[in-house]
């Protein structure tokens, strides 16, 4: 058995009863292993325990940082201090670790797995059935549950971001600004004290575990009442390739989800949209000046009421950081001690009767907006992919990553296409159809180059690296390879992306400079002729030839030469990972001889040149100076 957590067990069962040899190489994990022997049967039964590595390493640095408070007490008692001030690091050191360990490493895992726990419904799943999947592997579970937490988090903390750019500065005080250039939390790791850190991270805790409940958990209860055939979700896949799901998730997080947040203005919709409700809601409520200031206001009416104790002067914020008055509370004192003087990007506004009582009243109805908004994409999109994939596959089952985001896509066509038919219907019915046909060259050139580009060159890419490391690495000389053409796709979308991220960011050549050119242009301004010839072009055709020449080698070559059958497999399917080897060392060599050249050319001219001519320089033993020594240089 071998875990992502770098456990590794070999358990070796001998046809008789005579012995069971364990190792273990694990770097967080201890395992201590009973072995029990039925003189009836010859099965081994093993069972262990685990000491899982994190929370070892959180008693550790608990146990330490007290070991630590400790002796500096001692220390500062009997006034050793050098050695108070080497405890007092050493501490801080190990605060911050611990709190990185914290933040980083236990917080997403809690919200991986709650998230879990609130979706079992929605799977068809089971706690019998994550217990049963952490005993098996319990190094991967913890990893994909502390990845998914840190997705959660990620797209929350994003969420916030554009939250902070719709409403007044001020009104999320309580969440830290990560775009704050001030904001250092190493400095807060070090100068907060623990009891701080600890009601953060229990506060952190509450809020992202009650969001997972309103956005998940309850629309999961009333969809299963209202709708009870709609659910579970299927994500059981009947294909044999092991990398199914694994591909399947991953090509939804880093191809479906980022696609559908950076094309098409999706941003600008949702930022349209939660200034939409708080608009309305800031009416509805008569909190407008609070959640999006006097601002707008003093634009459309300059008269502004003076006479309100919640709107003084920037100056007289600065001179009352010590009292803040009763329309800062909380907030202004939360920013003063943090930032070390005045409320910095905190906004005055009007404070209406029965504040608390509007604020609850803004609390409910955002609970709603977010349950019903929940609702619908949890719905919505599924119910439209589940509709259209009906028309070719029937009634049998697709996973629901499928219909999810062609369910997705097809929404996001259809608010795109309504919305810029609504910006055309003022032109006139010529200008529409002049766009209409615009468009519709511009998809005809899309799909091409999509064809090519995302189809083509990600499924050659996939089943280079199934042929390169997959396949020698799984499958042995005595069986046969099986191949998944969907599965290499989804796998050479993801290499592809990553080559192409690597080449923006490495050194400048010809596949960056086109990347560039192509992302500058747009689809607006695609250039066909241009992706094609340099682009798409030149990578098919080195693709095919890594493909086509080892086989051509392998299956045409080598049998011409009367070889045994047993070598001519063994060409088949090493040749790949044999040629790709031979490949890297030409290109290292040839690397390693550049490099030389440049060192040769470096020390020569060091050493030789003078201004634009080399002087006492002989290539040959016995040649004469290329330079006589009675034409000295001009200086």
């Amino acid at each position: 058995m071998l875990g992502l957590d770098g456990s590794l067990v070999f358990l070796v069962r001998f046809w008789n009863n005579c012995f069971v040899t364990n190792v273990f190489l694990s770097q967080y994990k201890y395992e201590k292993c009973v072995v029990n022997i039925s003189p009836d049967d010859d099965y081994l039964s093993l069972s262990s325990s685990h000491f899982e590595g994190l929370i070892t390493t959180i008693v550790g640095y608990i146990l330490l940082a007290m070991t630590l408070v400790l002796c500096h007490g001692l220390a500062a008692l009997v006034r050793f201090q050098r050695s108070r001030r080497l405890l007092g690091v050493c501490y801080i050191v190990v605060k911050v670790s611990l709190l990185v360990v914290v933040d980083i490493g236990v917080f997403p895992l809690i919200c991986g797995w709650w998230l879990d726990i609130c979706s079992l419904e929605m799977f068809g799943a089971s706690l019998k059935d994550r217990e049963l999947s952490f005993k098996s592997a319990p190094g991967t579970t913890m990893f994909l549950h502390w990845l998914v937490g840190m997705v959660y988090v990620f797209y929350f903390a994003s969420f916030i971001l554009l939250l902070r750019e719709v409403l007044r500065p001020g009104v999320l005080w309580f969440l830290r600004n990560l775009n704050d250039p001030d904001f250092n939390p190493v400095q807060e790791m070090i100068h907060l004290p623990i009891y701080r850190h600890q009601r953060r991270f229990i506060l952190s805790v509450v809020v992202f575990g009650s969001i997972v409940l309103l956005m998940l958990w309850l629309p999961i209860r009333l969809i299963k009442l209202l709708l009870p055939n709609f659910l579970p979700y299927n994500v059981m896949l009947y294909s044999d390739a092991p990398v199914s799901e694994l591909s399947l998730e991953l090509l939804l997080l880093q191809v479906v989800l980022p696609a559908l947040l950076e094309q098409g203005h999706t941003r600008q919709w949702l930022k349209g949209l939660v200034r939409a409700w708080t608009v309305s809601a800031g009416y509805l409520l008569d909190l407008h000046s609070y959640l999006l200031g006097e601002q707008e206001d003093s634009n459309a009416n300059q008269p502004v009421n003076n006479n309100n104790n919640n709107n003084p002067a920037p100056a007289h914020h600065n001179n009352n950081n010590r009292a803040p008055v009763v329309g800062e509370g909380l907030h202004a004192a939360h920013q003063a001690i943090l930032q070390q003087g005045g409320p910095v990007g905190f906004q005055p506004y009007h404070r209406p009767l029965r504040f608390p009582l509007r604020i609850v009243l803004l609390i409910a109805l955002m609970c709603i907006t977010l349950l019903v908004a929940s609702l619908v994409c949890l719905t919505l999109p599924v119910f439209t992919g589940r509709w259209l994939m009906s028309f070719w596959t029937g009634n049998s089952k697709i996973h629901e990553l499928y219909t999810a985001a062609c369910g997705l896509y097809v929404c996001w066509l259809s608010i795109r296409g309504v919305t810029v038919l609504l910006a055309w219907m003022p032109q006139g019915r010529t200008v529409i159809l002049h766009k209409v046909q615009e468009w519709a060259l511009m998809i005809l050139k899309t799909l091409v180059v999509a064809v090519l580009v995302a189809g083509v060159i990600p499924l050659l890419l996939g089943l280079l690296f199934e042929l390169v490391i997959v396949a020698p690495l799984r499958v042995p000389l005595d069986q046969t390879p099986l191949f998944y053409p969907w599965q290499d796709w989804a796998l050479g979308v993801l290499h592809a992306k990553i080559i192409a991220a690597i080449a923006l960011m490495g050194p400048q050549w010809w596949l960056k400079t086109v990347i560039e050119q192509v992302y500058a242009n747009g689809i607006r301004n695609i250039d066909l002729q241009f992706i094609i010839c340099k682009l798409a072009a030149p990578v098919i055709t080195v693709l095919l030839l890594s493909l086509c020449v080892p086989y051509v080698i392998a299956a045409g070559v080598v049998p011409a030469v009367g070889v045994t059958p047993e070598m001519e497999l063994l060409m088949q399917r090493r040749i790949y990972p044999f040629l790709l080897m031979v490949v890297s060392l030409i290109g290292i060599l040839s690397f390693q001889i550049r490099q030389f050249k440049r060192l040769y050319e470096h020390i020569k001219n060091d050493k030789y040149l003078v201004g634009q001519r080399l002087v006492n320089y002989e290539r040959k033993a016995g040649r004469p100076s290329s330079v006589p020594l009675s034409n000295p240089l001009p200086e």
